[in-house]
């Protein structure tokens, strides 16, 4: 099969045949349709987090089940499923407390060697999913099957950044009706952190970026007032606009400055969510006195506190009744080939989210 290979850190990607090993009893081989392009695959790929290469990305995808293990049961052959990063063994603490996206268990398949080149060298899979491929092999618990009502193109931005934005909010700081919202960073889980507030009825939702063309996304994705943070002091907008500071706000960028400003437009006894995820050893000083004092609460959330077979199904329905917007997320579609020029577009912020198409017949 042809997957995208990184062999080096800030290198382009380059497309290789690629062997796939079968699935083992509780794991799904799954021929992708599609796969978004995520600001965490550029993260990792340009050493942020780390890691050894060479390796595969890709992991926001969506396709059919070719294939199954023997103690499978939850998808069968033919199902048409999302792929995720959510990794789930289903009986450790975490899983028993309902936060699978929290799950840290070894699974089998890590012990083993699942991707290697035509050359016979071992590559990662990247997030535990490799899904810059035309097929992945991944643990039934990052599967979860859709209905037939939903491309799989737009279906694939379900897998992380819908979830991860969307899910903040209603999962992780479970936003009361008329509370109001802030986002900074407009990509693709920015926008859908800001529907989401829009959507469980924030008032007002403000949006905050330095990019003017994903200021007016947001406009469209449901933000209120817009404030280009390049060109204006953000906190004291915000805090005019909220009589002193906003009750909810939400930290979609993967940057430490943005976690700081953020400090500044927080009300008192406000919530700060950190959703995107910045380099490793970025790091936030924070006045504790000042956060103790305005009783302000600052949670982290990972995957949008996501629980696949919970959340999922309720996003299908609220975008089959038009009210959550996917396909106006996807700026552009590419074949493999091209994953280069969209992962500089997604990078140069010219992009809300680029998609590989890997076989339109399963669109």
């Amino acid at each position: 099969m042809k997957a995208a290979i990184c062999r080096e850190f800030a290198k382009p990607l380059s497309v290789e045949d690629v062997e796939l090993g079968p699935p083992l009893e509780n794991e799904v081989r799954v021929r992708l349709a599609a796969c978004a392009i995520c600001h965490s695959d550029i993260t990792y790929m340009d050493g942020g987090w780390g890691g050894q290469l060479p390796l595969v990305l890709g992991h926001e995808a969506a396709g059919v089940v070719e294939e199954t293990g023997a103690a499978v049961q939850s998808v069968s052959v033919g199902d048409r499923v999302l792929v995720t990063l959510i990794r789930s063994c289903g009986h450790c603490a975490s899983c028993e407390s309902a936060e699978p996206f929290l799950c840290a268990e070894d699974f089998a398949s890590d012990q083993r060697v699942r991707l290697s080149d035509a050359q016979g060298q071992v590559l990662g899979q990247g997030l535990k999913c490799g899904a810059f491929a035309e097929e992945v092999v991944v643990d039934q618990s990052q599967v979860v099957a859709i209905p037939d009502t939903i491309p799989l193109d737009a279906a694939s931005l379900l897998s992380c950044g819908v979830i991860t934005g969307f899910g903040a909010v209603a999962n992780t700081a479970k936003l009361s009706f008329g509370s109001s919202a802030v986002v900074i960073g407009c990509g693709g889980v920015g926008l859908n952190a800001v529907q989401g507030a829009a959507l469980l009825g924030a008032q007002p939702v403000i949006a905050v970026d330095l990019v003017a063309d994903k200021l007016s996304a947001a406009a469209q994705f449901g933000a209120d007032i817009q404030i280009n943070a390049k060109e204006d002091n953000a906190a004291q907008k915000v805090r005019e606009a909220t009589g002193g500071g906003a009750d909810y706000v939400f930290v979609a960028a993967g940057s430490s400055h943005a976690v700081a400003s953020a400090l500044e437009m927080l009300g008192p006894s406000g919530t700060l969510v950190l959703v995107g995820m910045p380099p490793t050893g970025d790091k936030v000083a924070v006045e504790a006195g000042d956060v103790a004092g305005a009783g302000q609460k600052i949670l982290g959330s990972k995957m949008g506190s996501t629980r696949l077979r919970v959340d999922i199904p309720k996003l299908v329905m609220l975008y089959e009744q038009g009210r959550l917007k996917l396909d106006e997320l996807i700026s552009g579609r590419y074949p493999l080939e091209d994953i280069n020029t969209a992962i500089d577009e997604v990078r140069a912020d010219k992009a809300l989210r680029n998609v590989i198409i890997l076989d339109e017949t399963l669109i």
